[in-house]
């Protein structure tokens, strides 16, 4: 299993364990045993046990006496709520960094902006959305409110594995990174209500079509809990 540069085992295991509950591959109730997924990943048992008691802490995986980790339920409508809450969240974020952001916090943006430009120029997805969520932390930080910094990184890191995907969808890239762009170009002059209506439309794109992906994604029915996940019993 080749492992990104910088990224701990567990949390590139924790990445394709995530992926794979989202798109239905490991569904709801499904009972995620630690020896069927070493084998599948060819890994030892600890970087499953971390990447599960991380899955566990997002919330997408519940641990039950005796049955060990189980893919928790998440209701559709349950994820448009957390998307419209992320948009307004970092709506927020935005109008703060655009008036309180320092010189190294507009220099750090900047590089984060830059960074995913490359990883859009080489058409690398995975790579992109890594640098996206830099991009977007960057951001909550310039906000300089920490109780609002620590709200937005928490509901963003319950959501990646669905802002993840939807990179992958064609031109989607291209259109994020643009998106990038108009809120950089409004948090540099200091005009926070544009900010702020950018971000919280660039946030508010992913959330509306994020069923659709998650359905063109799923694997065949008869697939479904193929590749070491059991469904409860």
């Amino acid at each position: 299993m080749n492992q990104p540069i910088g990224m701990k085992l567990s949390e590139q295991l924790r990445e394709r364990i995530e992926e794979r509950i989202v798109v239905g591959e490991y569904p709801p109730g499904a009972r995620l045993d630690e020896m069927e997924l070493a084998s599948t990943f060819g890994v030892s048992r600890t970087p499953i046990r971390e990447a599960l008691i991380q899955l566990a802490s997002a919330g997408f995986v519940d641990t039950r006496p005796r049955r060990g980790s189980v893919v928790a339920q998440i209701p559709p409508e349950r994820l448009r709520e957390m998307f419209d809450v992320m948009a307004e969240l970092e709506a927020v974020c935005a109008r703060l960094a655009a008036t309180h952001s320092t010189e190294p916090d507009r220099a750090a943006l900047e590089a984060a902006h830059r960074a995913c430009e490359e990883a859009l120029r080489a058409d690398d997805p995975d790579a992109y959305y890594r640098l996206n969520e830099r991009f977007h932390l960057a951001i909550y930080a310039s906000c300089h409110n920490g109780f609002l910094c620590e709200q937005a990184t928490q509901l963003h890191r319950r959501l990646r594995p669905y802002r993840r995907l939807q990179l992958r969808v064609p031109g989607r890239m291209s259109s994020s990174f643009e998106e990038h762009a108009q809120v950089v170009e409004a948090i540099l002059r200091g005009d926070g209500e544009l900010a702020a209506s950018r971000l919280r439309a660039h946030v508010a794109i992913q959330g509306n079509r994020f069923a659709d992906l998650v359905k063109a994604m799923a694997p065949p029915k008869e697939q479904a809990g193929a590749g070491g996940g059991r469904t409860g019993s």
